[in-house]
């Protein structure tokens, strides 16, 4: 039974199964819905493929704004698109917007629907191996949208990168809905569907080449800079009881410090297969002694400064660059866990020296 009372802003619907448990689900109504559409379990929201230029404003504006990005969500809950029957299949994707954007942009001239589970405005990806995008979440959504009176089939297409967070025969054992793991990426959607859902080999190639790493380096980079004034102020203030010229010191840390993010945040990820060693962190350490050593010689600065530069600033980079390892083929969950293990303690460790020395040789 399906009853719904309607908000300014809100169609809540509130369902309840044969064992007398409600379940309510708040659908929000968005400018890139088009209306609803009336199934056996009550209206459910249909949805555009066509992303306005709204959409790909904000696209643009999540990539370089970390703060947004964390709120960049949708309502979990059933969508349609085109005109989705009984037996149109059904797709799952996190309520991460970007990643529901992508999706349903792939389903032009399709008819399908959406399931959106609640992943706290988290991709897919990342989502899955936080358990966000899980078992419990997927189970849960089946049976507040009715699922089964909605579609005629007991089938529901994964994005075979959620396949870390998903147990297929848990779910098939509670909702009797038979999991299937789609392509890797939503742009191979329309040739999957059109080769009657068999995914080719390139449909399970899972990759990570420079331009798709690049596309992380903003949502890195900018909230490492906001860090940099406060971090300037503090040297300034330092520098005044040093012996050497307080503008010339202040200013080459400031410079060592900004090189030392942006080897971080950018360079790393870039020269990703060709530094050496797995680990992102080694391979973030290393690149920041190569790449500070040169402007330390330029300034001609003495052995004990050296050495106090050397564990500051490339602590920074392998620090910055070990934040890539939650979005990269590169590595798993428990290599993510391993590597930060050994290596914060050694960051630690070290840019803590360098500061007992540094304040060492000042006072």
């Amino acid at each position: 039974m399906i009853n719904e009372k309607k908000t300014n802003e809100f169609v809540v619907s509130k369902i309840i199964f044969p064992d007398k448990t409600k379940i309510i689900s708040p659908i929000k109504k968005e400018r890139w819905m088009l209306g609803d559409i009336l199934t056996d379990a009550g209206k459910i929201p249909l949805i555009k493929t066509v992303l306005d230029k709204k959409d790909n404003i904000e696209h643009r504006q999540i990539r370089w704004n970390n703060k947004k990005r964390m709120n960049y969500s949708v309502s979990p809950g059933l969508y349609g698109v085109g005109n989705p029957v009984k037996d149109s299949p059904v797709f799952v994707s996190a309520n991460y917007k970007l990643s529901f954007d992508i999706l349903r942009e792939s389903l032009k001239n399709f008819n399908a629907w959406v399931l959106v589970l609640e992943t706290k405005g988290i991709n897919v990806w990342c989502a899955a191996g936080k358990g966000s995008f899980g078992t419990k979440e997927l189970n849960y959504r089946i049976k507040s949208v009715a699922l089964e009176k909605i579609v005629s089939h007991k089938k529901i297409i994964v994005p075979q990168l959620g396949a870390p967070g998903i147990a297929a025969h848990l779910v098939k054992k509670e909702t009797g809905f038979k999991v299937i793991y789609g392509p890797v990426r939503a742009a191979d959607i329309p040739k999957y569907v059109e080769n009657n859902f068999i995914k080719t080999e390139e449909m399970k190639k899972v990759t990570f080449p420079v331009n798709e790493r690049m596309k992380l380096v903003p949502m890195e980079l900018v909230p490492a800079l906001k860090y940099v004034p406060h971090i300037a102020f503090v040297l300034l203030i330092l520098n005044v009881f040093g012996s050497a010229p307080m503008l010339t010191e202040t200013l080459l840390e400031i410079g060592l410090l900004l090189i030392s993010i942006i080897i971080g945040t950018a360079l790393t990820p870039m020269l990703l297969p060709y530094i050496p060693f797995r680990s992102f962190a080694a391979k973030g350490w290393i690149l920041g002694i190569v790449s500070i050593l040169p402007l330390i010689y330029i300034f001609e600065k003495g052995f004990t400064l050296v050495i106090i530069y050397l564990l500051l600033f490339p602590p920074l980079s392998s620090y910055l660059a070990l934040n890539f390892t939650g979005s990269s083929t590169y590595t798993n969950l428990s290599g993510v866990v391993k590597e930060m293990k050994y290596s914060l303690p050694l960051m630690i460790v070290s840019i803590v020296l360098g500061i007992v020395l540094k304040i060492y040789i000042l006072f």
